[in-house]
């Protein structure tokens, strides 16, 4: 029981660790329905503005990680 308890922790803490990132693939897969469902758009068409999207959103993400962990290394540390 404690396996399971603890892949189920690590599921929810992929999910949750980087709000940001949940919120705007969450934001995407909304976007992709609505082009889907409100517009006469082919699914397929709706499918590759997903795949676009999350890539996109996945690159801001990684970008935005290696700026704070580059800003992190470059800064000197602080002599207490």
């Amino acid at each position: 029981m404690s396996i399971l308890k603890d892949v189920l922790s690590e599921l929810f803490g992929m999910f949750v660790g980087d709000a940001r990132l949940t919120a705007a693939i969450l934001a995407m897969v909304a976007v992709a329905a609505v082009l889907i469902d409100g517009t006469a758009l082919p699914p397929l068409a709706g499918g590759i503005a997903l795949l676009a999207g999350c890539i996109a959103v996945l690159v801001v993400s990684v970008r935005r990680e290696a700026r704070q962990r580059g800003a992190a290394i470059a800064r000197p540390p602080e002599d207490g």
